[in-house]
């Protein structure tokens, strides 16, 4: 057949499979519309839509890496493609890299400057630059910060007779108005005059007041802590004292699944107490499961609160002897991640063997700003509880192995060869997650199906090969990996010769993706993995991503 033929032929089965890929893509069928759109590709690269088409794709996925590296290479094709653009910087806008999205997006506005829809995201993205701008311009050095936790004592929580039940600020301005005024008077001003500069005053004062006490992390005050007593019409779940109780947990549970709200004084109470069990734990946990005993292991639950409680039913309470190791990702996406995380944490306190806590990506501060764990928390709690989740989470574990045989993370390995869980055991965990090293592979990383290590399709971490897991249990006397941190089909994978397990506990993740949960069972001294699949339970018609920021449902 003749060049020219050929190439007409490829261009029109190009097309042909790209109406498969979207069909795929509308069925929410993304892992199969990516290797569609790349059958499309290799037919005919030089058509920026089968690039643009799998950058969405890769998004939907939060393979934000693999996104960018498409819409890259569909901007090349055309560099007047707005959609090329648009997708990359939908993609910048997930990993929270905001000033490069902002350039897509001006380019976007530029190719289409009529274009209402573009306008408004362009508008949304320079607000998130422009706060971001405003929170680094006021942020006080690191060395500078306190602690919001070391704050605050639960016990004094209303009982103080000292409490003034007059704001900081309005004090102070108090105080002010009176020196201006009375300066004001001996020197003759008029009374408007000074009225006019009281106003001043005043106004500057309870910014000025507002704004130091942001500075020095959003404090709890006398006054706010008076204002957190347990009202007597009340009647939502309780702890008696310093211990929390089983009783306590359950009632807990049960309002949280009419959609009540438990009071702060406790929550204050449950979060400060798991920070004070958190920190203490090493980096790398050492689980040990007696013979004749079991174990079961859970990957991310993404705030869907009753798909968490369908666990416990199938599974049966958190106790000494029915212990779980939740692995990560607690939060974000599912709008219910406060439910979710105070539940964990009561059954952490109640027993601090009955449940294991491992960080994921998600348990950062860059992450639940984006993903509405942040918004959530300010909206049912409060700004001073958004600042102590934080602190909280910096204290989480990074791993846990059980019985010295299976390694326990939230995301994978590494991008060296020879790292021991020694070294693991050394990372000074107490940080925000950074961009590379250690901590960063541990939380983000991914397994890919040839040998060696390659980029991240996310644009953080790596991804690592059967050859990498397998030296890596050999250096360490291991047997198995066990992560989470990708959705599955079925709720896991076993991957890597047998050697890699994936296990993901949100099933029907965020509404939309129709994949089944899973959770594992391990049975000492085999430690056997047993694992159990479920599917998505009814919840309240609240949304997913319902407390995000604006700009990222404007893409979703």
């Amino acid at each position: 057949m003749p060049i020219m033929e050929t190439e007409k032929s490829n261009i029109s089965r190009a097309e042909e499979v790209k109406v498969l890929a979207n069909e795929a893509f509308k069925a929410h069928k993304y892992a199969q519309a990516i290797d569609l759109y790349t059958q499309a590709i290799e037919l005919n690269n030089q058509n920026a839509v089968y690039w643009a088409n799998r950058a969405f794709a890769h998004i939907k996925l939060e393979e934000y890496g693999s996104a960018i590296q498409d819409a890259s290479n569909a901007i090349n094709v055309d560099t007047k493609y707005s959609k090329g653009y648009y997708r990359r910087g939908a993609a910048y806008l997930s990993m929270g890299k905001f000033k490069e999205a902002l350039k897509d997006f001006q380019q976007v506005k530029k190719i289409r400057p009529n274009d209402p829809d573009a306008t408004r995201k362009l508008k949304e993205c320079e607000k998130a630059v422009m706060k971001l701008k405003f929170e680094e311009a006021i942020a006080a050095p690191q060395s500078q910060r306190r602690s919001v936790a070391d704050s605050i004592d639960y016990h004094s929580i209303g009982t103080s007779p000292s409490s003034s039940s007059v704001p900081t600020e309005v004090t102070i301005a108090a105080v002010a108005v009176a020196v201006v005024a009375a300066v004001m008077m001996i020197v003759g001003t008029t009374v408007t005059t000074v009225v006019a500069i009281i106003v001043v005053v005043v106004v500057l004062v309870v910014l000025g007041a507002r704004w130091w006490d942001g500075r020095n992390g959003g404090v709890v005050h006398g006054s706010q802590i008076h204002d957190l007593d347990v009202e007597p019409e009340y009647s939502g779940a309780r702890i008696d004292g310093d211990v929390v109780t089983l009783d306590f947990v359950k009632k807990m549970i049960d309002d949280f699944k009419h959609e009540k709200c438990l009071h702060k004084r406790y929550a204050y109470q449950i979060v400060l107490q798991i920070r004070e069990i958190l920190r203490v734990l090493p980096s790398l946990v050492d689980i040990s499961v007696p013979d004749g005993n079991h174990f079961t292991v859970c990957g991310d639950v993404h705030g869907q609160f009753y798909d968490l409680l369908n666990i416990f039913e199938l599974n049966g309470l958190p106790s000494d002897d029915n212990p779980y190791l939740f692995n990560g990702d607690f939060v974000d996406r599912g709008s219910f991640s406060l439910e979710v995380i105070l539940t964990l944490f009561a059954f952490k306190c109640m027993s601090p063997s009955a449940i294991y806590l491992a960080r994921g990506n998600h348990e950062s501060k860059s992450m639940n700003k984006i993903y509405g764990f942040e918004g959530e928390v300010r909206s049912k709690l409060s700004e001073t509880f958004v600042e102590l989740f934080a602190e909280v989470f910096c204290c989480l574990p990074l791993a846990h192995v059980i019985n010295e045989k299976i390694f326990v993370v939230h995301g994978g390995l590494f991008s060296v060869d020879g790292v021991k869980l020694s070294d693991i055991r050394a990372i000074d965990r107490f940080c925000e997650p950074p961009e590379e090293g250690l901590m960063c592979e541990l939380l983000w990383s991914d397994p890919q199906p040839h040998p060696g290590r390659g980029p991240s399709k996310r644009g953080v971490g790596l991804s690592f090969g059967a050859d990498v897991t397998k030296r890596f249990l050999q250096e360490n006397n291991l047997d198995l990996v066990v992560r989470s941190h990708e959705v599955k089909d079925e709720g896991y994978e076993v991957e890597h010769d047998g050697k890699l397990i994936t296990v993901f506990s949100a099933p029907n993740y965020c509404d939309q993706m129709g994949n089944k949960g899973a959770f594992i069972r391990f049975e000492a001294p085999d430690l056997k993995p047993n694992i159990a699949t479920f599917s998505a339970v009814p919840h309240p018609e609240v949304m997913p991503m319902a407390y995000a920021n604006n700009f990222l449902r404007l893409f979703s």
